[in-house]
């Protein structure tokens, strides 16, 4: 199993206050190898970032890197509203330290682009 030692991880500097998603965001993407598309819900949300939690034990952890670049689709689960490709960048990967979400880490995203 992959180990995400400190010194591999960046050192989190919000630009901006980090926020409890008030509409429900999903994300969608594929890592290079995977032939079935990974699905997540995202937890926070701010203008530029994002972030979802990951189980230790799952292959999409052992996959996720801080600095992939990943073209990732996110979208509401109100379906009127249509889903949008944006360049991501996966910006830290924090081990949680709650009992309830022991064997869990944080994913930060940083958007870089949208896909027009």
């Amino acid at each position: 199993m992959k180990e995400h030692s400190v010194s591999n991880m960046l050192v989190e500097r919000r630009s901006e206050p980090r926020k409890q998603v008030d509409q429900r965001y999903s994300v969608k993407f594929s890592i290079d190898g995977s032939n079935v598309p990974y699905q997540l819900k995202i937890l926070h949300k701010a203008i530029k970032s994002m972030y979802f939690l990951v189980k230790d034990n799952t292959d999409l952890f052992r996959r996720l890197n801080v600095g992939d670049i990943l073209n990732m689709e996110y979208y509401q689960t109100d379906i009127t509203y249509p889903s949008e490709y944006l360049k991501t960048v996966i910006r830290h990967i924090t081990k949680k330290r709650q009992a309830r979400l022991k064997g869990h880490y944080l994913v930060g995203l940083d958007i870089l682009e949208s896909h027009a």
